[in-house]
């Protein structure tokens, strides 16, 4: 049986439930810094069936930003600063602009346009806007975070297009990532979330996912750049054709 401090769980989450998010945080870091992509998805998958729908986004952008600030800090000096001024200028417009709609975007309509084109981006040539506007990426992928939660796939394909070496992706997004959930969850406690009822929860499960990184730099550190890009594709692919099923099932059954 386990012992969990009570000051870990927030109110009505048991004990079971509070393990399996630790687990998911640890395995969802591994995942994203070995293969780029994918972790905060799987997080969000699990989160969402666990964690009360009004607590769901907004505690999930703060773990994540735990999740990729300790991933930018161990790539630090690959990081590719360039597309971090207009991406984050971009961020804040975004964010602004979502939390000031009074309708939410319908969240199928969502996940299927952000999965197709993310597939489209893979297996085509990245747009020329794509690359050299970082500033729409970050006012675009902002703006859709404040409803969907995890817009990684998104930034993912912007990053991808800059071409950079494995370790660069990594870090480049992670810093990229690190930045739209700061400027959400600054955007959530000034719409009145409190987060200080899930501090001690978000807290152990950015520390779970610090451990995570580092077990996964290790599996990055072995993969070389060919392996690692085709990799670093068939998760995207693998994970907007879930984001895609998901959208056409709620369009279907009505939720």
């Amino acid at each position: 049986m386990m012992n969990i401090p009570q000051i870990l769980l927030p109110e009505g989450m048991s004990e079971l439930v509070f393990a399996i998010l630790i687990a998911t945080s640890f395995a969802g870091s591994l995942i994203t810094v070995a293969f780029g992509i994918g972790g905060g998805g799987v997080l969000l998958a699990v989160m969402a069936t666990l964690v009360p729908p009004t607590a769901l986004i907004p505690t999930h952008g703060v773990i994540q930003i735990g999740s990729n600030l300790g991933r930018a800090l161990v790539t630090f000096r690959h990081i590719f600063w360039p597309a971090l001024p207009a991406f984050t200028l971009g961020s804040v417009i975004g964010a602004a602009a979502g939390g000031a709609m009074v309708v939410n975007l319908p969240p199928e309509w969502v996940q299927i346009g952000v999965g197709s084109f993310v597939i489209w981006s893979v297996f085509a040539r990245p747009p020329r806007g794509l690359r050299d506007w970082p500033i729409l990426v970050g006012a675009v992928s902002s703006f859709l975070t404040m409803f969907f939660g995890a817009t990684g796939l998104f930034v993912a394909t912007f990053t991808k297009s800059q071409a950079l070496l494995r370790h660069a992706h990594v870090a480049t997004h992670a810093t990229l990532m690190t930045v739209q959930h700061g400027v959400k969850t600054i955007a959530f406690g000034l719409l009145g979330f409190a987060y200080a009822d899930w501090w001690a929860f978000v807290a152990a499960m950015i520390v779970a996912g610090f451990c995570g990184t580092i077990v996964g730099k290790t599996l990055l550190n072995r993969i070389d750049d060919r392996r690692f890009k085709r990799a670093l594709d068939v998760v995207l692919v693998l994970l907007s054709v879930r984001l895609i099923y998901a959208g056409v099932r709620q369009l279907l059954t009505g939720g």
